[in-house]
């Protein structure tokens, strides 16, 4: 019996050691991946925002750090990007979660509302672009409307209202994407806790914000999320309607790193690359533990 119950025992722990062995190699390849193309790079710029220089490698600790806070053009780009968020990520959370509320009613022309703002996701950014162009140029459409009305013309990518037209064109970009997670969210919340809510006589406001809002909680944090990561990569859009130098007001840090990669200066670029990623952990850390407070009652 007890050579049946040893022989067993080695049965399943070759079995166990197989399937470990079996499973790691399905996870190295994925593995490999990300430490072949994050976390080592991730420890490379580490080591660049800590030296003088890549070539001579002299170790200056913070220096770097010191001198990127000091310099004038970094203070204007954070500056910048953060009012861009502050002004956009919000917006897009608020607006697409007010669009997915009303295409969830029976409206009229739902079908055409909602392609409206799922077109963007099929066209490409630089067609976006060219559209935005074409509305906010000095001789555009939007300036041929104010003068109709007797207004002036405005130089809106030259002026303080560029932040205005980059909100509104990363607006549209996004708010067809946050719309649908949110109908998804919306249509998986319990129908008969709705029920009990109607026939409790709840209005829809007290129904949207003690019902609804909780369970939509994961989602907001997921769409807040991604928003916020969207607005630091609003680069790309405001370099093609502006190229290298932008307006003061839409000049974003990606702009300030990106010129500092032209000119090599990989050890301010690596320091300003490290104080970003900071504040997003950060500011992501506390969405996490706000949602965490706020939703941990839905799930239980």
């Amino acid at each position: 019996m007890r050579k049946y119950q040893s022989l067993k025992h080695k049965k399943s722990t070759k079995q166990t050691r197989r399937i470990k062995i079996s499973s790691g190699l399905y996870i190295a390849p994925s593995f490999l991946g990300v430490l072949v193309f994050f976390v080592i790079p991730f420890l490379v710029v580490i080591y660049y925002s800590l030296v003088d220089n890549p070539i001579s490698g002299n170790f200056v600790f913070l220096d770097n750090f010191k001198s990127i806070v000091r310099n004038a053009a970094f203070r204007q780009a954070v500056k910048n990007t953060f009012t861009f968020s502050a002004v956009s990520v919000p917006l897009a959370v608020i607006l697409s979660l007010l669009l997915a509320i009303v295409l969830e009613s029976k409206m009229p022309f739902r079908t055409q509302f909602r392609t409206f703002f799922l077109s963007p996701l099929m066209v490409p950014v630089a067609s976006i672009v060219l559209i935005w162009q074409v509305l906010f140029h000095y001789n555009g459409a939007v300036n041929d409307v104010l003068t109709m009305f007797g207004g002036n013309k405005i130089d809106w990518l030259k002026s303080d209202y560029a932040l205005v037209v980059v909100v509104l064109l990363f607006l549209w970009k996004n708010l067809g994407y946050n719309m649908i997670l949110f109908m998804a969210a919306l249509a998986s919340i319990p129908r008969d806790i709705l029920e009990v809510a109607r026939l409790e006589s709840a209005t829809p406001l007290q129904t949207f914000f003690y019902i609804k809002v909780r369970y939509l909680s994961s989602t907001m944090l997921f769409v807040t999320i991604m928003s916020l990561i969207n607005s630091f990569k609003v680069f790309r859009e405001i370099y093609l309607l502006t190229d290298d130098y932008p307006y003061d007001t839409i000049y974003m840090l990606q702009h300030f790193m990106n010129n500092k990669f032209k000119s090599l200066d990989y050890q301010t670029l690596s320091a300003a690359a490290i104080l970003m990623a900071i504040v997003m952990v950060v500011i992501i850390s506390i969405l996490f533990l706000a949602e965490n407070r706020f939703g941990k009652d839905v799930e239980g």
